[in-house]
Parts: structure tokens; sequence; C-alpha cells
């Protein structure tokens, strides 16, 4: 297809019909039903959490529902339904929806977050922002305190940032010398090339005196970094789970958690009225310049083209942080 939006009552979907496989097709337009607006689409964050189904495990099914995936979408309101009072046609959101990775998508007026005049022109995944949001609030992470972030991606990095105007000390800890150096700009005093476990928990313990870190913030998804997250927390510190933890059960060192009397935090939230609020902390961190997430949107891709921004989220080539995706 060649990217201009079909005619009528039609849009622009992605679908994705097999494991790494994606087209583009044209689909009916949705229509906002009561206590929904309809939004046309400026673009959508691509979120890690998309390439678990784009790899196709068995319980994938294909193909997707148009637009499915993509949960990271903004753009501006065109359609009201039925007893909305609070939107209105025009109204720039951030939507907390879930068929983003298409021209329009449909979402409840509770999970439309308007975007301030402040933020027009500029790209907003409202979902990942308020999700980071969210993580820090049940960090609880006070000035003088040691923190270590387990994963420097898009999320990781926006928590260093958080973290350091919080007045913590970050140690941030990757695999990817592009993430540290990142991490680095967002305020980490300290950085930690992620290898094997032991030299990590070694090099914290030098960096600490031997105490390890109050805070510890797992942000990768996956059972090693669980571990290290598990080593590297003090006695009566706080192990948060802000990971997405979706290709299979997990084991945890029941052992140290016990001995050091850790406090274990899942930090993901299921509530949608809890994700808006994250969002409208997210806008008013952005508007106080504490977080800047523009320096941090490092590739962009037609919807055409979404297979290579999955791909790039996979692969994370040298200079990669997070894609989006625009209609």
């Amino acid at each position: 297809m060649d990217g201009t939006s079909p005619p009528g009552d039609l849009m622009r979907a992605a679908v994705v019909v097999g494991p790494g496989q994606m087209v583009v097709q044209n689909v009916p337009r949705p229509e906002p039903g009561p206590g929904q607006v309809r939004v046309r689409l400026e673009g959508c964050g691509v979120c890690a959490s998309n390439l678990t189904p784009w790899a196709g495990p068995e319980w994938m099914s294909f193909p997707t529902e148009p637009g499915g995936l993509g949960h990271e979408g903004w753009g501006v309101v065109d359609a009201v339904g039925e007893g909305v009072s609070d939107l209105a046609i025009g109204d720039r959101v951030a939507a907390l929806s879930y068929r983003s990775y298409a021209e329009y998508d449909v979402v409840d007026a509770a999970a439309a977050v308007r975007l301030p005049e402040s933020l027009a022109g500029q790209p907003f995944p409202g979902e990942p922002l308020g999700c980071a949001m969210n993580i820090f609030a049940r960090s609880d992470i006070r000035p003088g305190q040691t923190v270590a972030i387990v994963g420097a991606g898009f999320l990781g990095a926006v928590l260093t940032r958080l973290a350091t105007h919080a007045g913590a000390r970050v140690i941030a800890i990757s695999r990817r010398a592009y993430s540290l150096d990142v991490a680095r700009r967002m305020g980490a005093v300290e950085t930690v090339e992620m290898g094997e476990r032991w030299k990590v928990v070694e090099a914290v313990k030098l960096l600490t005196d031997e105490r390890l870190c109050e805070r510890v913030i797992e942000a990768v998804g996956k059972q090693e970094a669980l571990d290290l997250a598990t080593e590297l927390t003090a006695e009566r510190g706080r192990l948060i789970v802000a990971g997405y933890h979706q290709d299979g059960p997990r084991q945890v060192n029941m052992w140290l958690w016990n001995w050091r009397g850790l406090d274990v935090i899942n930090a993901h939230e299921r509530d949608p009225a809890v994700y808006a609020d994250g969002v409208r902390a997210a806008i008013a961190a952005v508007e106080a310049g504490v977080i800047d997430p523009r320096a941090l949107l490092t590739h962009a891709y037609p919807l055409e083209r979404l297979d290579e921004a999955l791909d790039a989220t996979r692969d994370r080539p040298d200079g990669f942080l997070k894609a989006l995706v625009t209609p």
C-alpha cells in the first residue's frame, strides 16, 4: 500500500498475520459507542511487550485484530459518543487504547487524557510515560537513597531521571553502551555493564561500600534480571518489579527475600483510572521540566514499516531506544 488514506468510511490498520509478518489493510473505521471517543491517531509508541506476540508463541492467535498490539497512541478526538461531556472534537489526547497501530481507534472517554497546549506538536506516547510515573510512585524513592535500575531502555531512562530528580543516587545497569550513555544523561552517577551476575554484584558492592541498594527497579522482564535485582537489594530494601514478565513462570530466591526482609512490589497496574492518573502525572512532569521524553524517542517509522519498528525494538541497533509508528 502507498500510505494514503482510503476513501469513505475505511481506514488503514496494521494486522499481524503470522510470526514476524504484518500487512496494512483497509478496514472499517470504528465508531464510538456510548461513553467513548474516536481518536484520529498521530502516532503510537512501540512497546517491548509486543515482541513476544510478534515472535508467535504457541498461545498467540493470528491474524490480530486491526491495529492490535498498539497501546501507546495519541492523537485528536474526531468523534464523540453519546454521554461524553468532558471531551470534544478537536481535543488532543493520549489514548489508553489497544488498537492504535492504525489511523483511528476508539477509547473510553475516561481513558483519553487531554494534552495541554504546551505539548502541541510534540509526540506523546502517554501509556509508557504514565507507566513510569506509576512505577516511580510505588517505588517510594527518597533523597539520599541509592537506587539501582536494572535495564536502561526507555522505561529505565525515564525512571533514572525521576529518581535523580527525587534526590537519589542512581546506578544504571545495562548490556548496551548506548543505553548507559543515555542513563548518564538522565542523571545516573554510576553505570555498570550487565554481564556475569556475580561481577555486577561485586561492582555494585564496591560502589556502595558493601551496603547494596535501598531500592532496586527491575525493568527488563527476564529471569536473569530478576535474579540480579534480588541480589542488589539491601537488607530491608525494596525490590520493584517493573519489567513485563510474559514469557513463562519465574522462580524467585525466597531464601534471600526472607533473609534480607525485602519488600517486593509488583508495579504493574491494571486499573484504567490509575493508568490515566499516571498519564496526568507524566504531563505535569513534562510541563515542569522534570522529564523531556523527546530525546528518548529515537526512531520513527510509517505504519507500513511497523515490522521494521518491531524488529528494531527486538534487535536494538546502536543509537536505538524507542520507536514510534505514524499513520
